[in-house]
């Protein structure tokens, strides 16, 4: 196992969060992946900063956009929550130099990985709530972190879910449908970790994990959609 880069006096890092911990280990914490401990990582605060973030960016929208109608409201939130958009969010504060991965994970990739970049972008702001409690400081920090992309937000058709999506993609194009198996799980319930092999015809297997079958499903379908977008 390795610690990676992330040092408690890295002044750049928290310097781009824009937030000074009190408790710096809710920080490392937030910055660790379960490939290094099935006991300390940031799955909870994870768990804590997903619900707080889609709290943020619902007030944000209510707030801004006074003549938009609910359902309008919901897509531009899903639009700004989705895991493209987080990834983005980790690349601007540069997660991936911090990440604390497992020497197997880091050797895949996993420092650029889009799903676990935005699970750790969640787990941020579960930390800095965790840490101070205020919601209005919070606000301000995420906020600033979505400045950039919060004066051209437009829904996307993209709400359906990537298995969904994939499986349309395949369908209009008369190919057989993805076969998803599950290959391992880590942990006992309900604390338990999968991983799951997606087969494509005419690509490489891929692989996708989470804390259920059907969060690991989505993920890998969610990358095999930007390979198969991409070549088209």
């Amino acid at each position: 196992m390795i610690k990676g880069q992330f040092k408690v006096n890295d002044a750049r890092l928290i310097g781009r969060i824009g937030y000074q911990f009190k408790n710096i280990e809710l920080l490392q914490l937030a910055l660790t992946h379960r490939s290094v401990s099935h006991k300390y990582n940031y799955e909870r605060l994870e768990f804590l900063g997903d619900s707080l973030l889609g709290m943020i960016i619902a007030n944000y929208l209510y707030e801004a956009y006074p003549k938009e109608d609910e359902g309008r409201l919901t897509r531009m939130r899903a639009t700004l929550v989705r895991q493209e958009a987080l990834g983005k969010i980790a690349n601007d504060l540069k997660l991936s130099q911090s990440l604390i991965l497992s020497t197997g994970e880091l050797k895949s990739g996993g420092h650029h990985r889009e799903s676990i970049l935005a699970d750790t972008v969640e787990a941020i702001i579960g930390a800095i709530y965790t840490d101070c409690h205020d919601l209005n400081v919070l606000q301000q920090i995420v906020l600033k972190w979505y400045e950039p992309y919060l004066d051209h937000i437009e829904p996307t058709d993209q709400l359906k879910d990537p298995k969904s999506r994939l499986q349309e993609y395949l369908q209009a194009r008369k190919k057989p449908l993805p076969i998803y198996e599950v290959v391992d799980i880590q942990g006992d319930a309900p604390n338990q970790h999968f991983k799951v092999e997606c087969l494509v015809d005419g690509l490489p297997v891929k692989y996708g994990e989470g804390s259920s079958r059907r969060f690991a499903e989505q993920t890998v379908a969610a990358e095999i959609l930007k390979i198969l977008e991409h070549k088209s």
